[in-house]
């Protein structure tokens, strides 16, 4: 525990992203392989759930501590971090601990299943064996709340560094469904599996919001591919082996959100991973995004939520053809591969349709159709260059999006409301109103 706390601090510490890949390759080429497993995890928001209830320990770290709870509920308003007030408030001990970083988080996980006064007494015993910092890092994995500023792009860079494999192979490695109880750091980062493959998807390319003056960059629009934007749900369709796997960009599996999908193995071939937009549509027009969180939340989809809530899958990415992966090839040769493999379907039968592109002669041709997306339904225009490959996360140059401007509204700020952690020292939340026949109306909340 005492080196990943350390790491947690040193990252803590800095804004520069060469010290954090730094400190992150040191410590994936020191730390052991379980530790550097659930160092992954953790910083993948793969954490354990929760085994302890958050006004549970509050009165444990208050009675420990000989405060009033209303002193402590002061403290935290003003902390704004409930693991950083307790690490604050709890008294210092001279016992230390050797455990590591998997020991703990393994104890945590079996706490779930202890009674409550065995709980008691393993926070008790453990939070006075650490400092504070370490007891700051130890309650982060307690509560469920660990945020650090590490994307999964930086964090991948550091293993590349530490481990010498790939960055792009390190990022198709960590997606999918994995935990640290179902695998290894081996296994997970230093072997090649077929069988783990099966159901992976490829990292998401991601596009940037367009600049100011952004047509003076992005040379002839001849150069441009464009499409309209919509307002689903982003993913990935896999057909391999005679199975249909449908991930979210979240990096959820939601093949079972989605029962429909499974048509498509009647025709489409094995090896085929399609990038796409799931979206609600019904009498041969899209829905509204709404519609979608119908099916969203539901455990078990009816036959008659199918029947009330139909969805398709806007495709306009191929990323694997024939068992090859092809993001490598220009936008505009994966795309007539995907075009010639959706017209030979029939897409009110099947529920797959082919996003259409647009090319236009000027600038201005392109944002008269901009202008055109609120009445058609869409967010705004994406805009692909022609000779662009399907890169990793999001990279600026060749993927951009050019939405709508939003409507704008003046209100009555009512309430404002402290943040947490570091912003607890600013008023983040906000409460507007309207006017009624002299009468303030609350009719939204906001967080900067």
């Amino acid at each position: 525990m005492k080196d990943f706390a350390q790491l947690i601090k040193k990252l803590d510490s800095t804004n520069k992203t060469n010290e954090k890949v730094a400190a992150l390759t040191a410590y994936f080429q020191n730390a052991n392989e379980d530790d550097k497993l659930w160092t992954i995890a953790i910083l993948s928001h793969r954490r354990p759930k929760r085994p302890v209830n958050t006004t549970l320990l509050r009165l444990w770290a208050t009675e420990i501590s000989g405060i009033p709870l209303w002193l402590f509920e002061e403290s935290y308003h003003i902390v704004g971090d409930l693991a950083e007030t307790i690490a604050l408030i709890l008294p210092t001990s001279e016992a230390h601990s050797d455990k590591s970083l998997s020991q703990f988080v393994s104890e945590i996980i079996e706490l779930r299943t202890l009674p409550e006064e065995e709980k008691k007494k393993y926070l008790h015993d453990n939070w006075l064996t650490l400092n504070y910092f370490e007891r700051f890092v130890f309650n982060k994995i307690l509560t469920g709340s660990f945020r650090i500023g590490v994307s999964q792009k930086l964090m991948t860079r550091a293993l590349s560094k530490a481990t010498g494999i790939d960055e792009d192979i390190l990022a198709y490695k960590l997606m999918g469904d994995w935990t640290p109880e179902k695998t290894t750091y081996k296994k997970l980062i230093l072997e090649q599996n077929e069988e783990d493959y099966l159901s992976k998807p490829y990292p998401f390319y991601l596009a940037y919001a367009v600049e100011d003056n952004f047509q003076e960059d992005l040379g002839p629009i001849s150069d441009w591919s464009f499409e309209h934007k919509w307002d689903g749900i982003r993913s990935q369709v896999i057909i391999r082996n005679d199975e249909v796997f449908v991930w979210s960009r979240g990096e959820e599996l939601v093949t079972d959100k989605y029962p429909e999908f499974q048509d498509f193995l009647k025709v489409i071939p094995n090896g085929t991973v399609i990038d796409g937009e799931i979206l609600p549509f019904g009498k041969g027009e899209i829905g509204n995004f709404n519609a979608l969180q119908t099916r969203i939340g539901r455990k078990n989809i009816s036959k008659a939520l199918l029947k009330k809530t139909p969805v398709i899958l806007n495709a306009y990415d191929l990323l694997e053809w024939e068992g090859e992966d092809i993001r490598q090839r220009p936008f505009s040769e994966r795309r007539k591969i995907l075009d010639g493999l959706i017209q030979k379907i029939n897409s009110e039968e099947i529920g797959i349709y082919l996003s259409e592109t647009m090319n236009f002669e000027t600038w201005e041709e392109a944002a008269t159709e901009r202008d055109l997306s609120r009445e058609k339904r869409s967010e705004g225009l994406m805009l692909k260059r022609k000779d662009s490959p399907y890169l990793v996360g999001r990279k600026k140059g060749d993927w951009w999006k050019w939405k709508i401007d939003p409507f704008t509204i003046d209100a009555v700020l009512t309430y404002a409301m402290r943040g947490h952690g570091r912003r607890a020292n600013l008023y983040t939340d906000y409460t507007f109103a309207l006017w009624n026949e002299g009468e303030l109306v609350t009719f939204a909340k906001a967080y900067s």
